[in-house]
């Protein structure tokens, strides 16, 4: 389980284009991490990035800020199929996404929570659109079949349900729009990428979730006067990864709990491992 370069990704589901705050950062190689204003822009780093990786020979970790599955039972509820791969073919066929990070995530939570029992999972519309199937608040919800929270999430201090469109800690919508932009990438570069924990991490490519509030009190503590979180974020948990790999100690990040949801699910790189991450960066 040895890499050459490890990046790390913050996403952002924003409407417009950003910079700064609450925006797309990558993290790599000790590098000064790279703002990008739109999501179009960060899929075509991406995109160059693991093509110059492959042209090296060299193994590439990207390390993805969303959740990479959906509560367990959703994937075949939606598509027919179990597995959060199936998923993943699914919302890039249906997600659409200009070029001006102008989505269709809140009329396509809708056009999902209309397809199944109850009102919900999703929720927080936030658009001007008027969308009868997607509540405003998450207590308006009824007759959902699905858990709350997936077992990472419940595990992962901080950690918000991924049903939440909107507002503070809105996961959801990130992944909403995140999970299409690495199935592309996926299927671009079809045999050299594997998404773990429904892969083995073998391939010269590996997409793997991550969490950086894993490291939430270093990342308080570098949070010096003007300075952006995600970017430290990103930066922080790219030079633990590093240090681990260097130590040959990243194996153990890789195991998960033996809990068939995770094929559904999927996990975080590193949960139960924030001791040997904080160490790295002493």
């Amino acid at each position: 389980m040895i890499f050459d370069r490890i990046a790390i990704l913050d996403w952002s589901a924003a409407n417009r284009p950003r910079r700064g705050r609450d925006s797309i950062w990558l993290g790599l190689d000790g590098a000064p991490p790279v703002n990008s204003p739109t999501r179009a822009q960060a899929e075509g780093l991406l995109d160059a990035l693991i093509s110059d990786t492959l042209a090296k020979g060299q193994r590439l970790l990207i390390g993805a800020d969303f959740a990479f599955g959906y509560p367990q039972g959703f994937a075949q509820a939606i598509t027919g199929q179990p597995g959060a791969l199936a998923l993943w073919d699914w919302l890039e066929r249906h997600l659409t996404d200009d070029a001006r990070n102008r989505s269709n995530r809140f009329e396509l939570a809708a056009a999902i929570n209309a397809r199944l029992p109850g009102l919900g999972p999703f929720w927080f519309n936030a658009s001007r659109a008027t969308l009868p199937d997607l509540p405003h608040k998450g207590s308006t919800r009824h007759g959902t079949p699905f858990a709350e929270h997936r077992r990472a999430d419940a595990q992962a201090k901080g950690a918000h349900s991924v049903w939440k469109l909107g507002g503070a800690g809105a996961v959801g919508s990130q992944a909403l729009t995140g999970i299409p932009v690495l199935a592309r990438l996926r299927h671009r570069h079809r045999g050299a990428v594997s998404v773990w924990p429904f892969e083995a991490p073998t391939t010269p490519i590996v997409l793997a979730e991550v969490f950086p509030s894993l490291l939430a009190p270093q990342v308080a503590a570098r949070l010096t006067s003007g300075a952006i979180k995600d970017a430290v974020q990103v930066s922080l948990l790219a030079d633990a990864l590093a240090t681990l790999n260097r130590q040959t100690r990243l194996a153990p990040l890789f195991a998960t709990p033996d809990d068939p949801a995770i094929a559904d699910e999927g996990w975080i790189l590193g949960l139960g491992h924030e001791a040997a991450l904080r160490a790295s960066l002493l």
